[in-house]
This record gives C-alpha cells, structure tokens and sequence, in this order.
C-alpha cells in the first residue's frame, strides 16, 4: 500500500453516502446479487472487490439508479433509490472501464460537451475546464482527439470528465484494468485527491494491490457479501493463519500440503509456498510434520496475513456457481 491511504477513514460521525438493506437482483432464475448489505462512509474510498462475474457492475448500476432492484432498500445521499434517481443524477459521477469518451471530439470538447450536458452556464464552463485541464495535466493536449490518446491518458480524461460537475459521490467500475501500472498509480493519487476534498469514492476492481490501498472494502463472491471493513482489520482477523514454506521442492511441497486437514489453499510464489489454514489449527507444527513425513526439508514461519489471504479466506468452501456482472 502507499502511505497511510488505506488507515485514514472519513468523519466518523457523518452520515453514510450509501446505504443498502437487503440488495438483490435477479435475472431469471439467476441471482446477480444476493441480500447485499451495504455501508459507505462519507469521504471514503469504498472498494469493491471480486472476481469478473461476482456481481460488482449490476450492484453498482443498481446503487446509481440505472437498474431496478428485484429486492431491498437503497438511500444514496440521502436520496431513495430508484424512486428519487433523477434528483441523484446531478450529485454523481459515473466511470467505467471504456472511458465513454467522444473519440471525435478534442480533449477540452469532451469536457465542455459534459459540462452542457450537466447544465453549467458559459462561465462555469470555461472555469471548471481551465480548471479540469490544469489539474490532469492537458494543458499541451487540449486540443488533441480523444480517440488518438493513450490509455493512460484516456483514463484521465474520463475522470475528470466524470467529475465535471463537481459530484459528491463518484462511481467507478474497474477503471484500472486497460492501463499500465504507472498511469494506475497516478490514478489513485487522483482518486485520493478527491476523497482529501470531501467527495465519496466506490471503486470496483479484481486487483488486490488496489483493494489495499482502500479506507473499507467489501468483498462480493458470487452476489454474496462476504466480508466488509478496513483492510488492515481483516487481515489482522487472521493471525496466525498464514505460513510461509521455503523448500528446496517447492511444487512437491505444495502437493504434499494439498490435502492436509485445516488447509485452504497452498499458493507458490516464486520459491516459496503461502498456506493458509483455518481457524484454531497449530499451523507450523501440522505443516513441518507433513513435509516432514513426505521427506522434505523445510523453513515454516508464521507471516502476517495479507489481503489476497483474507479474499480466499472469505471465499473459501462456496458453492461454484458463477453469476453475471
């Protein structure tokens, strides 16, 4: 994680941005979404974490107002959703993973055409566009087509045309995950900017290294809410449970732990093995006498856990059927 992002949460005692009870949606005989729970503080980076197809895009739809629940209540900004949906639309911005930018139109007709559409006047316009271009660095591309620019760049584009008007609550649906590492990292320092100003963040996204970066996250399985809080929290919710295996055999070792009772998951990384195990289990000694008894050598330390640990954790013993975003 960079700095300190993912430990400083927003003002403890005002109201949530987003509150959901019972959130479902079904297509079908398919349940998307199943009995979500949800919580948002104010002036916080809320991540969204799950696989593709675990329900991320319907909830957050459903959260803006663009699909109707099947089931449950929603309260965004103070505001009943879907019933009041139309009073949200000028108080939320929206992002997705395609950017929906005009690729015909310049940099700064992107922004003005967006600002139009969210009813600023001649002199707004022109204020927050200067603004808009200065602050993500278009100053020498305003007059560039949208559709000849980087991905990086594209991205940048789409948030401040998302944030055109000033929203207190700003959507985000995997907007990372058509960019390269050093425009993703640029991004969050974007995203922080705007939660340092006040405005509410939901990001979904499949990366761990992001989740951590986050003040809470939920963590969606297959429609089902199955874990919510700080990261740190979590992860700090399994301690003891994750070991770290340095043997010279690193895939025979993994396959001598693949059916010792209490073990959820054993994952090489490079030379090495992390194993998480469940609750309440003596893992170091279990695991040294399994490769003990497979006659292999090796190092067995207790490592603190990390997200991707708490994600399998949560996840762990589901049933396997998929649902669609």
């Amino acid at each position: 994680m960079d700095g300190a992002h993912g430990d400083t949460p927003g003002p403890a005692d005002a109201p949530a941005a987003i509150r959901a009870r019972g959130l479902t949606r079904r297509f079908g005989d398919l349940v998307a979404v199943d009995g979500v729970d949800l919580t948002v503080p104010r002036a916080n980076v809320y991540g969204f974490l799950g696989p593709n197809g675990s329900g991320k895009s319907t909830t957050i739809r459903m959260l803006c107002g663009l699909l109707t629940p099947s089931a449950g209540d929603i309260e965004v900004l103070g505001l009943r959703v879907p019933e009041q949906a139309e009073a949200l639309r000028l108080r939320i911005g929206y992002m997705t993973q395609k950017f929906s930018l005009f690729e015909d139109l310049t940099v700064r007709e992107n922004l003005e055409f967006l600002a139009a559409v969210y009813g600023l006047d001649r002199a707004a316009t022109r204020s927050r566009v200067d603004e808009l271009i200065e602050r993500y660095h278009f100053g020498d591309r305003q007059k560039q087509l949208a559709g000849t620019m980087s991905g990086g760049q594209k991205q940048r584009l789409a948030l401040a045309a998302a944030v055109i008007h000033r929203p207190e609550l700003l959507f985000l649906d995997e907007p990372t995950s058509a960019v390269d590492p050093e425009s993703r990292r640029d991004f969050w320092e974007k995203l922080f900017e705007l939660a340092d100003a006040g405005t509410t963040l939901l990001v979904s996204t499949h990366y761990m290294d992001e989740a951590e970066r986050c003040h809470r996250i939920a963590i969606l399985d297959r429609g089902v809410l199955v874990a919510d809080g700080a990261p740190g929290e979590l992860a700090g919710a399994l301690a003891g449970r994750s070991v770290q295996v340095h043997a010279r055999h690193p895939r025979r070792a993994q396959q001598a732990l693949a059916d010792l009772p209490g073990v959820i998951s054993a994952a090489q990384i490079g030379n090495s093995l992390r194993v998480l195990s469940d609750p309440g289990q003596d893992s170091v000694a279990a695991i040294t006498a399994a490769l003990s008894a497979a006659g292999l050598a090796a190092d067995v330390e207790p490592v603190p856990a990390n997200l991707e640990d708490v994600f399998v954790a949560a996840t762990h013993g589901r049933p396997a059927e998929g649902t669609d975003e």
